[in-house]
């Protein structure tokens, strides 16, 4: 009988759905996703998860909204074992027996201009003040931020090359003068350290063979925020959020801010709009069109 239990060797299921992930494109971070995901619905069964039952999943699925798991691990949870049952041990009616939950959308907390400016002044030495200002900069999601490599960085055409974002999507984003000046600043330190390697990471973590990682990120946010006043929920992808709603308060295509996020989906992208408040006061409401037709005078807008 298989096994998923954490502190097991591998077993034949679980190097058979691994390769079944690779094969398929799957990203490293989505593979181990569903692993543990998988991992814990074995642990909930108490055996091989390739003994469930149609009455299994749905004991496990009501577990989890009893324990207040929230929807998006729900979801999560269900995209791997549909993928377990389905390409790995081909049962349709088990991926059936599956149940997504509605993930009521929340609009993201953005940054003011100024209090993103005393987030990056507040940021802890000059590595974390390049980091979160090519996350608020570039618009980079806190994965990509931590992968970038020094040859990434193309200040003749000033483009910073993203590989492998998400959806193993490869893209190109902006570089300004004044990111590319923040970058060298903190190129020239890392080499006075001896932790910039050629063609290596740009930003290192504790070993310079090894990217920084995105909970010290996580950490280097939080800890601005806090030195700079911020009392809103801040993390790394809140900047991704501020430099989406700073360019279209700015005035930029929002198909063009589509691309410098890498969305697939307009659709998700067109979020910003509704909360950007530059936007929001530019639209003249009815009630101001209609006391101006009765006043005989054109609305402002």
């Amino acid at each position: 009988m298989a096994s998923f239990q954490h502190d097991a060797p591998t077993t034949p299921l679980r190097q058979r759905m691994q390769e079944d992930m690779l094969m398929r494109g799957l990203g490293s971070h989505t593979r181990q996703d569903y692993i543990r995901h998988v991992r814990r619905f074995a642990t909930f069964l108490g055996r091989a998860p390739d003994t469930a039952t149609v009455e299994d999943i749905r004991h496990f699925q009501l577990h989890q909204h009893e324990n207040g798991v929230g929807p998006a691990t729900i979801n999560s949870t269900v995209s791997a074992l549909r993928f377990l049952f389905t390409m790995t041990l081909k049962r349709r009616d088990l991926a059936r027996a599956l149940v997504i939950t509605r993930n009521p959308r929340k609009l993201p907390d953005v940054l003011s201009i100024e209090e993103a400016a005393r987030l990056l002044e507040a940021a802890p030495g000059i590595k974390y003040k390049a980091a979160l200002g090519v996350a608020y900069g570039a618009g980079l999601r806190v994965s990509e931020v931590a992968h970038l490599k020094v040859d990434d960085i193309d200040s003749k055409r000033m483009l910073i090359r993203v590989e492998q974002g998400k959806g193993r999507k490869d893209r190109n984003a902006m570089l300004s003068p004044q990111l590319l000046e923040l970058l060298r600043l903190w190129w020239r330190e890392g080499k006075r350290r001896g932790v910039m390697l050629p063609h290596g990471w740009l930003f290192p973590g504790r070993s310079r063979t090894d990217p920084i990682s995105s909970r010290q990120l996580h950490r280097a946010v939080q800890e601005a925020a806090d030195v700079a006043g911020i009392h809103k929920r801040v993390s790394p992808h809140t900047l991704r959020h501020s430099f989406a709603t700073h360019l279209l308060e700015g005035g930029t295509d929002i198909r063009v801010i589509q691309v410098l996020l890498g969305h697939s989906k307009l659709e998700t992208t067109a979020l910003y709009a509704k909360v950007s408040t530059r936007t929001i006061r530019a639209v003249a409401g009815p009630l101001d069109r209609l006391m101006a037709l009765m006043e005989g005078k054109t609305p402002d807008g």
